[in-house]
């Protein structure tokens, strides 16, 4: 693997220059900044995208599949998603790649084109994502919650061999990977610039929750 270094210089240039047909990758779940997540990879356009990002030091952007779009007009991909760094890869037992990417930073996707490969290429702009000034009340039930589920899950535990769970940023952006929600909300909680407002929204998930179990 590349040095890290060369994927951050890679990303401080992106950051100051007009970035132009970024690889897309759709998927149907999500990954966001400083998430983890395993890809197999066995399309041609796919093994082109990893090629790229591999001899660029560069990355790719992780989207969220839109349902309700359409393919032809490249409408089915969400304008929100996660350029990503690939920080690990093997030879899978069937053959395929899989890698490891994990994210860096949110970023706006429009003018979506296909190139000849058929792989969805796009125009980016970075998108600001500010902690909260101050922990939200809520914040150590969904601190105690996630380690439940990395308990739980040692897979996914895994994948983070170390966890900021300090970090009101890096714990929300974990829930809101893991929980069962429509791409569409996701989209519209990532517009939120202060963590505060996915902090309260992930809360009142447990309290309803919670609210349903005692009446029953």
């Amino acid at each position: 693997m590349r040095k890290r270094n060369e994927f951050t210089t890679f990303l401080k240039q992106m950051m100051y220059q007009s970035q132009k047909q970024i690889p897309l990758f759709p998927l149907s779940s999500v990954v966001l900044p400083g998430g983890r997540m395993k890809l197999r990879i066995y399309e041609p356009r796919s093994l082109s995208m990893v090629k790229e990002a591999m001899k660029n030091n560069a990355g790719f952007i992780c989207a969220s599949l839109n349902s309700k779009g359409n393919t032809d007009e490249n409408t089915h991909i969400h304008p929100i998603g996660t350029i990503v760094e690939i920080v690990d890869f093997d030879a899978l037992n069937d053959g395929m790649l899989g890698i490891t990417v994990q994210g860096a930073r949110l970023v706006r996707i429009f003018n979506i084109t296909t190139d000849k490969t058929n792989l969805r290429r796009g125009d980016i702009e970075f998108l600001e994502h500010n902690s909260t000034l101050q922990t939200p009340e809520a914040f150590p039930v969904l601190v105690e919650k996630l380690k439940e589920v990395f308990e739980q899950f040692p897979e996914l535990e895994a994948l983070y061999p170390k966890k900021y769970y300090d970090d009101a940023s890096w714990v929300c952006l974990r829930w809101l990977e893991i929980l069962p929600l429509e791409a569409s909300v996701k989209q519209s909680l990532l517009t939120h610039q202060c963590h505060h407002v996915l902090t309260e929204y992930i809360a009142s998930l447990f309290e309803k929750e919670q609210m349903s179990k005692e009446t029953e």
